[in-house]
């Protein structure tokens, strides 16, 4: 043993000032950790002793980091968050089923072209996926990752971005052999939390076009529609980036209308980790 792990403090004195630090009070820490108030106080005591510095000013109604708690513990969550994802990752039980909830769009468009990829890398993994159809369907479904739309902030929900949206005219290349302006196609729209025609053509300044002639409830619905030279779809670039580089669609406008929402996988923050997981999310949100 090194002396530098011999003057370490004991792990528990560690994530008892960890649990301490993010609650700002003693008793919220000892119902979190399993203890009483008088433990919590007595183990953040010898670890002041130990380390030889104050980390809370105590004050009648509660307590407040000081100088130095606030400036370790950063460093403190970084390094247990890295000790737990190496015990998962090495020693966890690996997991044979991994749900998905996510938009009949973004399981089409998202997830099944990266199966192949995560059937490669991970084969003994059985992915399922259920069909979220509007926000309450969250509420009914048990899975262990949703793919939710906003900007990434859910209470007690982990989040990492798979993309942010970015829309662009896009219409079948058929539709535009005649020529002409393609604002006199036929505009296909989508129902749901996305902008739509009208949002695309106020921020470019544009006058308002006809109501589309055509709607779906689900992009994926939209997008056959466009290949199949229907009309013209606000397409999400994200999605239809395979049919954009292969010439299925074709880009309409110079300029995309960027979004500063964009589509998250998330999953409960309090679940623990399985071995997997890091990957997983690793495929998930590869471009």
């Amino acid at each position: 043993m090194s002396r530098a792990s011999r003057d370490l403090p004991p792990l528990e004195w560690i994530r008892v000032f960890e649990t301490a630090a993010r609650h700002l009070n003693f008793s919220a820490a000892a119902a979190e950790l399993g203890l009483t108030q008088a433990a919590v106080s007595q183990r953040i005591r010898n670890l002041e002793l130990r380390i030889g510095a104050q980390l809370f000013n105590r004050h009648p109604r509660g307590v407040t980091l000081s100088t130095q708690g606030e400036a370790w513990l950063p460093h403190v969550q970084l390094a247990l968050g890295q000790l737990d994802r190496s015990t998962a990752n090495l020693f966890a039980a690996p997991r044979r089923k991994v749900t998905l909830a996510a938009s009949s769009s973004v399981i089409g468009l998202w997830i099944v072209p990266r199966l192949h990829r995560i059937a490669r890398q991970l084969p003994h993994l059985q992915i399922a996926c259920e069909t979220i159809h509007s926000l309450t369907d969250f509420d009914r479904v048990e899975s262990d990752f949703e793919i939710r739309f906003g900007a990434g902030n859910w209470p007690g929900r982990g989040a990492r971005l798979l993309y942010r949206d970015e829309l662009l005219p896009l219409a079948a290349p058929a539709l535009l052999a005649d020529g002409g302006n393609w604002r006199d196609l036929p505009l296909i729209a989508t129902s749901g939390p996305r902008l739509g025609w009208r949002d695309w053509f106020d921020a470019n300044g544009e006058p308002p076009e006809p109501a589309p002639k055509i709607r779906f409830d689900t992009f994926v619905q939209s997008w056959q529609a466009a290949l199949a030279g229907a009309g013209v779809i606000l397409g999400s670039v994200p999605l239809c980036r395979r049919e954009i580089g292969d010439g299925r669609l074709r880009g309409l406008a110079p300029v995309s209308l960027k979004m500063e929402t964009g589509y998250w996988v998330t999953w409960d923050s309090e679940a623990t980790p399985f071995r997997e997981r890091d990957v997983l999310l690793d495929l998930l949100t590869s471009s």
